[in-house]
């Protein structure tokens, strides 16, 4: 094998390796926690810390009321139990019970409204809970499948990794520095010659660039200045 045939197929599997790389790269993104399981997650924490809250808020409404209710029970049975005989001081009482009685129809009213929305938010974490845990499953053999294909690609760079070495070891010094500059310059390096033409700048080589070629000799391009290989 010539020279310029194993700084080619070099080529091929450095071509191959940065694919390989750029497929871990994609896959190691995609690895972890996603976008919409995070906000899923969020959401239905923030739920249950208004469930929380909102429930608190109807136990304290609850204790209102039962005060409320036990005073003005009390204050009932004294304005009508006959024992209260001034009537200064049971105009003043009945000022007092119409306070209460107007005070628990409030708290009654708010009361109802704070237990709708405690039913409401239970429903939507029941519903929430439900589509993150098929969200989470689904997740879950993404994950398993990006694991899988992980170790594979890992497995694939180790491989071509090798060749790589195995390859470079064979081609001398100078030459495999002369490849690695001109792909830093022109992105491909090698190219190949059809039809007696130079494939990166598709100009005609002369004749004596194509003898050389045949000879299996490292010519540059003496347009692009690509190395040329004749396959």
């Amino acid at each position: 094998m010539t020279v310029v045939k194993k700084i080619y197929e070099l080529q091929q599997l450095d071509l191959e390796i940065q694919e390989e790389r750029e497929a871990l790269e994609e896959v190691e993104r995609q690895l972890g926690e996603s976008e919409a399981l995070v906000r899923a997650r969020s959401g239905l924490g923030a739920e249950k810390e208004h469930l929380a809250e909102t429930s608190k808020r109807q136990r304290d409404a609850e204790w209102e009321i039962e005060e409320i209710s036990s005073k003005l029970s009390q204050m009932s049975s004294k304005l009508y139990g006959g024992t209260v005989k001034n009537p200064k001081e049971l105009v003043g009482m009945e000022q007092d019970v119409g306070l209460l009685k107007a005070g628990l129809r409030q708290k009654e009213d708010t009361i109802l409204d704070i237990m709708a929305d405690v039913e409401s938010t239970q429903k939507k974490i029941k519903d929430d809970t439900e589509h993150f845990r098929i969200l989470e499953a689904d997740w879950r053999k993404g994950q398993e499948i990006l694991s899988v294909r992980q170790t594979v690609i890992k497995s694939r760079l180790a491989d071509l990794e090798r060749s790589r070495e195995e390859l470079t070891s064979d081609i001398p010094a100078d030459n495999l520095e002369l490849y690695k500059m001109t792909r830093v310059r022109k992105g491909q390096a090698v190219v190949k010659i059809e039809q007696g033409r130079c494939q990166g700048c598709r100009i005609t080589l002369s004749t004596s660039e194509l003898q050389r070629a045949r000879a299996g000799n490292i010519i540059l391009c003496s347009t692009c200045g690509r190395i040329l290989y004749l396959g």
